[in-house]
C-alpha cells in the first residue's frame, strides 16, 4: 500500500504518477538460430536526464538466413532514435542493408513510464495481459494465410498469392506471395522479392492504469502452440523470468520443437511492487481486443485516439501499408 504522505504528494505535484518499474526475462530453444532479441531497460532520451529514461524491447525471427536479423537488432534501435532523413529515398535506404536475401520480422516495444507503443512487422506477436484480466492483442499479423488485407494489398501491388505447387499440381503448405514465395507480407529486408513485401509497422499505442500489466513478446515458435489467452494463463502471478521460461515450455510441450521460439516477458508495476500480482480469478477467462471490437484488420488510415476502456486506454493505432495514406 502507497503511504498517504506520498499520495499527497503526487497530488501537489499536479497528479503525476510515479513511473513504473519494469521487470523483465528471456526464455528460448534454437531450432535453425534464426531467433534474435533486444533488451534495452535504461534508454536515455537525453543523455544524463533520468527523467528521460524508457525501456526498449525487440524480438526478431529471421529467414532465409540470420544477415537481416542481426542486422535489425544491431541497428533498428539506432535509426529509430535518430530518425531517417527525409532526403533519402528507398534505393539509397536499401544500399545501406546488407546485400543478402535474408529477411526479418521485427517487433519492436518501448516502455515510457505508463505508456506502451509497439511497432511491428510479420508475425512476432506481442499480447498485454491487463490487470482486469483482459488479454488484448497489440499486433497484427502479417501472415498470407490469415489476413485478408494484406492478401488484397499483395495482389493489387502486382505480386501473386498461391500455395507451393509439387509436381501433378498438388498444392501444399501456407498461403505465399510470389515471386519469392514468403507467408508474410511485410517484413525488414527480403530484396531479393517484389516491392509488395513492405517493411512499413503496424503501430499501436496504449497507456496502463497505475496497475500496471504484463507483455509477452514472442516468435511464431510460440504463438504456432499456444493462443494468446493460453500464453497469458500459462503464467499469471509468477515473475517475469520464471514466466518466460513456462511460456516456452508450455509451447513445446503442446507443439514440440518445431522452430525457434522465442519469448520476452515484460512487467509493468507499481514502484510499492516486488511482482505483477494475479488478476481476479472470475476474470482470467475473458480474452478481448485491443481493437475494441473493430476488425482486427480494419484500420482507417488515420489516428484515433480513444476514449478509456477498463484498465487500458488505447492512444493511437495505424496500420496501412502505404505511407502516403498514414500522413495525408
Amino acid at each position: 500500500m502507497v503511504p498517504l504522505a506520498t499520495l499527497i504528494g503526487r497530488e501537489l505535484r499536479g497528479g503525476k504518477s510515479e513511473k513504473p518499474a519494469i521487470r523483465y526475462g528471456h526464455a528460448a530453444f534454437a531450432k535453425r538460430g534464426e531467433d534474435y532479441f533486444l533488451v534495452r531497460p535504461d534508454c536515455l532520451r537525453v543523455p544524463g536526464d533520468a527523467s528521460s529514461s524508457f525501456s526498449v524491447f525487440a524480438i526478431f525471427d529471421g529467414h532465409n538466413g540470420v544477415s537481416a536479423a542481426v542486422f535489425a537488432k544491431e541497428h533498428l534501435l539506432d535509426h529509430v532514435m535518430s530518425a531517417i532523413p527525409q532526403g533519402i529515398g528507398r534505393e539509397e535506404w536499401l544500399q545501406t542493408l546488407p546485400r543478402e536475401t535474408s529477411g526479418t520480422t521485427a517487433t519492436l516495444v518501448v516502455v515510457d513510464g505508463w505508456t506502451v507503443t509497439v511497432a511491428s512487422v510479420g508475425d512476432s506477436r506481442c499480447i498485454l495481459d491487463s490487470q482486469d484480466g483482459v488479454v488484448s492483442l497489440l499486433t497484427v499479423d502479417h501472415r498470407l494465410e490469415e489476413n485478408t488485407e494484406e492478401r488484397e494489398r499483395v495482389t493489387a501491388s502486382g505480386g501473386e498469392v498461391g500455395r507451393l505447387n509439387l509436381c501433378g499440381g498438388k498444392e501444399i503448405g501456407p498461403l505465399r506471395c510470389w515471386p519469392g514465395g514468403l507467408c508474410l507480407s511485410r517484413s525488414i529486408g527480403d530484396t531479393d522479392v517484389g516491392e509488395f513485401i513492405v517493411p512499413i509497422p503496424h503501430v499501436k499505442q496504449v497507456k496502463l492504469s497505475s496497475a500496471g500489466g504484463r507483455l509477452i513478446i514472442a516468435s511464431d515458435g510460440i504463438w504456432d502452440a499456444l493462443s494468446s489467452e493460453l500464453a497469458a494463463k500459462a503464467c499469471r502471478g509468477l515473475p517475469a523470468e520464471l514466466a518466460a521460461k513456462l511460456v516456452v515450455k508450455e509451447a513445446l510441450r503442446t507443439s514440440g520443437l518445431k522452430d525457434d521460439t522465442t519469448c520476452l516477458v515484460v512487467d509493468i508495476i507499481p514502484t510499492d511492487h516486488t511482482h505483477l500480482p494475479l488478476s481476479p480469478r472470475k476474470q482470467q477467462n475473458k480474452f478481448k481486443s485491443l481493437l475494441f471490437r473493430k476488425k482486427s484488420q480494419n484500420f482507417s488510415g488515420k489516428p484515433n485516439k480513444l476514449s478509456s476502456v477498463g484498465s487500458v486506454e488505447e492512444l493511437f493505432e495505424e496500420g496501412s501499408a502505404m505511407l502516403e495514406e498514414r500522413y495525408c
